[in-house]
């Protein structure tokens, strides 16, 4: 049991549901116009739910990733970062792929329940979008690395990374709850999409020497450490600036930007990254990253809800 938590990557859980917090949120914030009170909005089985699917995927993403670079001798020696669970081997490859089959189909499982949560018997065309949104989204976080055509070798990883983990966890789950696509909530989409590519860009900055080595050409290998590390400011910076873009045409009162709180650790993780010489070094960044992102996602929906208060807590408690 102790190996297969480690293969699950506990510390990428935070980031994962980001978006899932923030558009699920937003919907509590802002009750659209056929529904009465943020009360009759927020749905907790779609919360818990849309946390749950997110959750499997990225665990069948990190299992993936393990048995893909596993099997391909990408991880090996030469490897910067914690022993992979099938490197070391203390899971076999066999075993690791019975275990993505099952995580699998665990979070389809799980999206289906969403799904009809969200839609029930009505709006079909909406159940079956969703439903090949979900497959896509299993089969990418599979295809990252696994087979002769996984395209985390040829550099698409970032834009698996944006749209599912930015556009398709905010703009998704938001739409779960309020049928329909508020514009406003790109912004923070995007933010928490660009922020995941920096977790994701900053994991390959590390891996640059030994994944050239063995042809994972990941989009730092491409272009060069120097190039990634401005591709990294621009992320980080992007992210921040699309944030604080939100708040203000929203109007956020002096009190609702607490948020900028979570500016504090990006901005010293940025310096971190631009002192730093030896990409090893840039693991324990990797956490510190994730954990940033999460608190900012947390912050920001506190932020959000902040004028509802007084109805929130009667929904936690489950009255009016």
């Amino acid at each position: 049991m102790k190996h297969w938590i480690e293969a699950a990557r506990l510390r990428t859980l935070p980031l994962s549901v980001s978006g899932i917090i923030v558009g699920s949120m937003y919907a509590l914030a802002n009750p659209t116009d056929n529904i009465l009170t943020p009360t009759e909005v927020f749905n907790w089985r779609l919360f818990g739910f849309a946390i749950l699917t997110t959750l499997g995927l990225q665990i069948l993403s990190n299992f993936a990733n393990d048995y893909g670079d596993g099997v391909k001798g990408t991880d090996n020696e030469d490897r910067v970062g914690p022993k992979r669970a099938i490197q070391s081997g203390v899971i076999s490859p066999q075993a690791m792929k019975q275990a993505i089959i099952i995580t699998s189909a665990l979070t389809l499982l799980s999206a289906m329940l969403l799904i009809y949560f969200a839609f029930g018997d009505s709006n079909l065309y909406y159940s079956f979008f969703y439903l090949v949104l979900g497959i896509l989204a299993i089969a990418s976080a599979i295809r990252y690395t696994v087979g002769n055509k996984a395209y985390g070798y040829r550099g698409f990883g970032d834009v698996f990374v944006f749209i599912f983990f930015g556009l398709v966890s905010t703009l998704g789950v938001n739409f779960l709850y309020s049928k329909q696509i508020d514009l406003e909530l790109f912004l923070p989409a995007m933010a928490i999409g660009f922020l995941s590519v920096g977790v994701l860009n900053l994991n390959n900055m590390r891996d640059e020497a030994s994944d050239k080595k063995v042809g994972k050409n990941t989009l730092v290998v491409q272009i060069g450490g120097k190039k990634a590390k401005l591709y990294h400011y621009f992320l980080i910076l992007f992210s921040m600036a699309l944030v604080l873009i939100f708040a203000l045409l929203n109007s956020f009162q002096f009190d609702q930007y607490l948020f900028l709180l979570a500016y504090i650790p990006l901005t010293k993780h940025l310096i971190n990254v631009y002192k730093n010489k030896d990409p090893k070094l840039l693991d324990p960044e990797l956490k510190k990253l994730a954990l940033s992102t999460f608190a900012l996602s947390v912050l920001l929906s506190l932020c959000m809800i902040y004028f509802f208060s007084d109805i929130i807590v009667n929904t936690f408690m489950g009255g009016r």
